[in-house]
């Protein structure tokens, strides 16, 4: 459980680290987008492209995000408690996550081999760009976020067996760092 632990996250982090400057990719469609609106002719491409970057941004950034705690979570209760007792609770929430992506998984490759088996599914804009290229992503996306799941379930398990998987939603390297 460990070796999955530390090959997952560190899979998860570099992912989510690399992807963290698509928003760099997004700024600048949409600075070309309201360039291209007010000099020249609107360009057809710049909102779809938009949004397939922030789908691709979202997406890929989701594992890492699950990694580092950034989920909204109600803190009614649970910042109160001890860390047994969130590992505890934490171990029980992320099945119900895993079996929604396991589900999320399914629906997603059905959709992408659909787009794959009908000649490249379209979309009907007037740019009209083949949507298999996003479906892959998201469906990556979707994997790399079960895999984290898995982990973090992993990394519960482990807590409430003793050993020390370090404190709850921190960054390993920024820790390291830290101490360095």
């Amino acid at each position: 459980m460990q070796r999955y632990v530390r090959l997952v996250d560190r899979m998860n982090r570099w992912i989510g680290r690399v992807v963290m400057y698509g928003i760099f990719v997004m700024m600048g469609i949409l600075l070309w987008s309201s360039i291209s609106k007010t000099f020249f002719l609107p360009s057809l491409w710049t909102l779809e492209m938009a949004q397939f970057a922030m789908v691709a941004y979202y997406i890929l950034g989701g594992p890492y995000a699950i990694q580092m705690g950034s989920n909204v979570r109600m803190d009614l209760l649970y910042g109160e408690w001890s860390d047994r007792r969130k590992a505890q609770i934490d171990a029980i929430t992320v099945l119900f996550l895993i079996t929604y992506l396991v589900f999320l998984l399914w629906g997603g490759w059905d959709s992408f081999a659909y787009s794959l088996r009908y000649g490249g599914e379209r979309s009907p804009t007037a740019w009209r760009p083949y949507l298999w290229p996003i479906k892959a992503i998201m469906l990556l996306g979707i994997f790399l976020m079960l895999l984290q799941a898995i982990s973090e379930l992993f990394k519960d398990i482990l807590r409430l067996m003793g050993h020390d998987m370090g404190p709850k939603d921190t960054d390993e390297a920024e820790t390291h760092e830290g101490t360095a």
